[in-house]
């Protein structure tokens, strides 16, 4: 039912430029620490086993609270959370940027973390309950998913630029200004809906349960990437994983008011959407993580032309996002957004298995980098938007938290199986080739680059798999209207989505 002129709120795109912004700021920490890294460790006597820590203390703190968080956002109010998340995080980003060893920066990131799990869902969340209007949700949506995908290489330049013509402390205060100028625009013109909270009590068993549970699943697959996979330690925080997960199900399933609500994840388009994302997630994680290596020490670029070098995938993805997904969401099913924008992606990610010593930039890596965004950001949007599309407003923090859950845990298994992929074939190809390299430093090289192709055709064939799960199981028709976040009941987080099926 179209809102009426009374309930729609006259501030609301001016309230997502805030969100938007503190969305550009979680999502962009995520990388811009993994440049500063290197004078980081060098600067405070870090060693090489310790150094993992600065990323995973922020990794294991984000993904094992997103969903408290989300729950605290729908219990307390979705504002007081999204400024509450804000003012943690540039105090956490004032103590990493003015850390004096390597205990006050780690603890400083694993602060970032807590914080970034109230801001980060409460953030989506808001954006839910506020855009109702079908073609009004598309265009912030948009915005919000070009970000969502975007902020990752958007961290690689600014981490590029700061570091070498600033500091690496830089990387962690430059957070601060984000933070102020986002949680003063909240509190001025942010309103959410005051019957869209959820006052039921705190599910503390399904809190323990959770947050034990996906702390023990990403800190497996940290272990891993550093221990191997067969590792005594690996193995056992990943049958901790299960253990505790499924016992999380099995409470959930049960007590009155759980944590996790199952209607938000067994609802078809909402479970294929996070299974769809999680995937597509691992396989953007492969082309940060082996890109970056590839220009820095292949390529010889330096931290900022690397940088720079993402440029048009980020161009290709507002242009996916806010031009193709926007005009054609409230035209055709989510699935025909998704499906082919993740095969186009794969397309570009293919074009990139073909880099050796001397690849050209303009002739492959741009045009590999374009089809990336351009293919991201048209299957971003829909997913972001159907995510959150017919939840009931009670339930929007903890279905925006998903959301980020299955992001988080597709980048840590990304970072995990892509580098062991690329290190074991590394290691194979300079053994088969020993005997007729010209030198130890070129089959090094030629190495290492043969681990980054082989880890990209994974890459390639986990966004086909994602292609495939959005066309399988989001069968959602277009967001043209029904009570987009805005329904009450029991029902009525699912009546909206099955209401649009074709």
């Amino acid at each position: 039912m179209p809102e009426t002129a009374q309930n729609v709120d006259p501030r609301r795109w001016k309230a997502l430029i805030f969100i938007a912004l503190a969305q550009l700021m979680v999502v962009l920490d995520a990388t811009i620490v993994n440049i500063a890294l290197p004078s980081a460790q060098k600067a405070l006597d870090i060693s090489d086993g310790n150094k993992q820590w600065v990323i995973t203390a922020y990794a294991l703190a984000f993904g094992g609270l997103l969903l408290f968080g989300g729950r605290l956002a729908d219990l307390w109010g979705r504002k007081q959370t999204f400024v509450v998340g804000l003012v943690g995080f540039a105090a956490a980003s004032a103590l990493g940027g003015a850390a004096l060893n390597s205990p006050m920066l780690m603890g400083a990131r694993a602060l970032q973390g807590i914080f970034g799990a109230l801001l980060a869902p409460s953030a989506l969340s808001l954006l839910a309950v506020t855009f109702t209007d079908a073609k009004e949700r598309a265009k912030a949506f948009g915005i919000f998913g070009a970000i969502a995908g975007g902020g990752g290489a958007v961290g690689l330049i600014l981490g590029g630029v700061l570091t070498e013509y600033m500091n690496w402390r830089w990387t962690f205060f430059v957070n601060i200004p984000f933070a102020v100028v986002a949680a003063v625009g909240a509190i001025a013109v942010i309103r959410e809906p005051a019957e869209s909270r959820n006052p039921s009590k705190l599910d503390i068993p399904g809190v323990l349960l959770a947050t034990l549970g996906l702390v023990s699943l990403v800190y497996g697959f940290t272990r891993a990437e550093s221990d191997g996979w067969t590792a005594g330690l690996t193995v056992g925080l990943f049958v901790a994983a299960v253990v505790l997960l499924a016992a999380f199900a099995a409470v959930e399933s049960r007590v009155k008011a759980p944590l996790l609500p199952l209607r938000v994840v067994t609802n078809r388009n909402r479970g294929g959407v996070y299974l769809a994302l999680g995937l597509a997630v691992i396989g953007m994680f492969g082309l940060f993580l082996f890109l970056t290596y590839y220009m820095q020490m292949v390529k010889g670029y330096s931290p900022v032309k690397t940088g720079l070098a993402f440029l048009p995938m980020i161009v290709g993805m507002i242009t996916g996002s806010t031009q193709i997904g926007t005009r054609l969401m409230t035209r055709i099913p989510a699935r025909m957004l998704m499906g082919p924008g993740f095969l186009v992606a794969a397309v570009g990610m293919l074009l990139l298995t073909q880099i050796d010593l001397d690849t050209s930039y303009p002739l492959l890596i741009l045009p590999a980098f374009l089809l990336l965004g351009l293919g991201m950001g048209t299957a971003f949007m829909p997913a972001m938007s159907l995510a959150t599309y017919g939840v009931q407003p009670r339930d929007a923090g903890v279905a925006s938290a998903m959301v980020n859950t299955s992001q988080q845990v597709g980048g840590a298994i990304g970072t995990a199986l892509l580098n062991t992929i690329a290190t074991s074939a590394g290691q194979e190809y300079g053994k088969t080739h020993a005997a007729t390299a010209k030198s130890p430093e070129l089959l090094l090289v030629q190495s290492q680059v043969h681990g980054y192709t082989a880890a990209i055709w994974w890459a390639v064939g986990i966004l086909v798999v994602a292609a495939a799960l959005a066309m399988a199981f989001v069968n959602a028709g277009r967001q043209d209207g029904g009570p987009a976040a805005t329904g009450s009941g029991e029902g009525a987080a699912e009546d909206a989505i099955p209401d649009m099926a074709h």
